[in-house]
């Protein structure tokens, strides 16, 4: 059985298999159920309370997924109106606490102070060349705690985006003309 047009499923947690819908947006693509499935998979020990930051939210999968699965918040960044509205109607029908979507530019966003968080998705549109500045940005502006976990997608063949000094690669993987990374944020050492 083939999956409904412009629906996902989320695939863990105290929502698994609810469907949420999102708009015809172009370059909106979710990111797949067998990606996300792995990158949940290395995230769970780390979900539990955290404060997530779903950046180019899209159609929201990642930090409905995060919260899903017991992350203490997650604020959604997304840019185009009908998807950010999208995202609102979803956190609505789940019932779910501790989501926000935030209708604004990501990188914009970034350029200013930060507010310390856990764990970050960056998944821009495939084409635009920018997760190395989104990293850039997020230390810069002091955006992530300490140990942070930073998850980067993008086009399969490119190579992996520049990163922080202080960051280092947890773990990547790739699945059809996707690569991903799970980047960490070294401790702070004082």
């Amino acid at each position: 059985m083939s999956r409904p047009r412009n629906t996902l499923r989320i695939i863990g947690g105290n929502w698994r298999r609810r469907r949420v819908c999102f708009p015809n947006v172009p370059g909106l693509r979710p990111t797949s159920d067998r990606i996300r499935e792995t990158v949940f998979n290395w995230l769970q020990p780390y979900l539990p309370g955290a404060r997530c930051l779903d950046l180019f939210a899209g159609s929201g999968a990642m930090g409905l997924e995060a919260l899903s699965r017991g992350a203490g918040s997650a604020l959604f960044v997304e840019r185009n109106p009908a998807a950010a509205a999208s995202i609102r109607t979803a956190l609505k029908q789940l019932g779910a606490v501790g989501g926000e979507v935030l209708q604004a530019d990501a990188l914009r966003l970034l350029e200013q102070p930060g507010g310390s968080y856990d764990i970050v998705f960056i998944d821009p549109p495939f084409g635009t060349d920018i997760i190395s500045t989104c990293c850039e940005l997020l230390e810069q502006h002091q955006w992530l705690k300490p140990g942070a976990l930073i998850y980067l997608e993008q086009e399969r063949g490119k190579p992996i985006p520049t990163t922080p000094d202080n960051w280092s690669l947890h773990r990547q993987a790739k699945a059809g003309q996707v690569a991903y990374y799970l980047m960490r944020r070294q401790e702070d050492r004082s």
